[in-house]
Formats: C-alpha cells, sequence, structure tokens
C-alpha cells in the first residue's frame, strides 16, 4: 500500500533529538474506529504502557480514540523517533489484532510530529492530548474516559 501524496512530507526534515518532547499523532488505517472495541482499546493500550516497547523513551501522556491515538513522547537518543513509534504502532496492533481475531495493518503509515520549543508549556500539551475524548464529545470528563494517561497522575 502506497501512502497517501502529502506523507513524504510529514517525514522532510524530521530529526531525532535526544531528551526532545515530541506531540506524536497517528491514525487508524483509513481512519476506521478500531478502537471502539473496548477490548481492542485495552489491549492496545497496554503497549503503550509496556517499557520493553518504550525502550528507554518516555510516553509522559497520551490517549488512544476510537480512529486515532496522540501522545507526547520524550525520547532517550537511543531510539529514533520514527523507531519507536514504529514499535508502538506494531505492538499496540499485534495486540488489538489478536483480540479482535483479524490480520493485517491496523495504523496507517504515516504520523505527524511536532518538536515541542522551549517556551511551549508541557502540561498545557498534556492537558490538550488527554482532553481530546471531552472535545469529540465522548464523555463529560477526562476520568470518565479509560484510555488515557499521563505522568503527572499519581501512582497508587
Amino acid at each position: 500500500m502506497n501512502p497517501k501524496p502529502g506523507h513524504a512530507a510529514l517525514r522532510k526534515g524530521r530529526v531525532s533529538i535526544e531528551g526532545q518532547v515530541y506531540l506524536v499523532t497517528t491514525t487508524t488505517l483509513e481512519r476506521q474506529p478500531f478502537f471502539a472495541d473496548f477490548r481492542a482499546a485495552q489491549s492496545a493500550a497496554q503497549a503503550f504502557e509496556d517499557k520493553a516497547v518504550l525502550a528507554d523513551a518516555k510516553l509522559l501522556a497520551w490517549v488512544l480514540m476510537p480512529d486515532h491515538f496522540h501522545g507526547l513522547l520524550q525520547l532517550d537518543g537511543k531510539t529514533s523517533l520514527q523507531n519507536i513509534m514504529n514499535r508502538l504502532k506494531s505492538a499496540s496492533a499485534r495486540r488489538a489484532n489478536q483480540v479482535m481475531q483479524r490480520e493485517g495493518p491496523l495504523w496507517s503509515r504515516a504520523y505527524h510530529d511536532h518538536a515541542l520549543r522551549q517556551e511551549e508549556d508541557l502540561l498545557e500539551t498534556a492537558r490538550y492530548i488527554v482532553a481530546n475524548p471531552m472535545r469529540a464529545r465522548s464523555v463529560r470528563r477526562v476520568g470518565d474516559y479509560p484510555f488515557w494517561n499521563a505522568i503527572w497522575l499519581p501512582t497508587p
């Protein structure tokens, strides 16, 4: 499958910088709402919390919507942004496909990334990410949506 025109432009000038925080977004294949299936979303979400998948990178905040994913990803300098995104998409697709009893691609090949500038507020960007279900009118409160996380939450 060939990426749509313009996807090559997403890769143009892409660099991986140690310690850099990136806002990343990727969509499902043809924007199919695979993650409207609770079990598929639950399985995919486990990949986003898996340290083996992330290597030494950190997923500071993320949300999984029925047809896309937003994340705030900090690189460690050892693994490229492209490599981490490939690992996240592969692991989440493998897990979701297993519970949906399907095979094949689940994510679109491309993803969008934005390196946060020093003056951009990290917490504000994280709030924007996790509030995505409210803006989509899926829930009234962030806490009512099950498929998100942020490192600023207290651990039990």
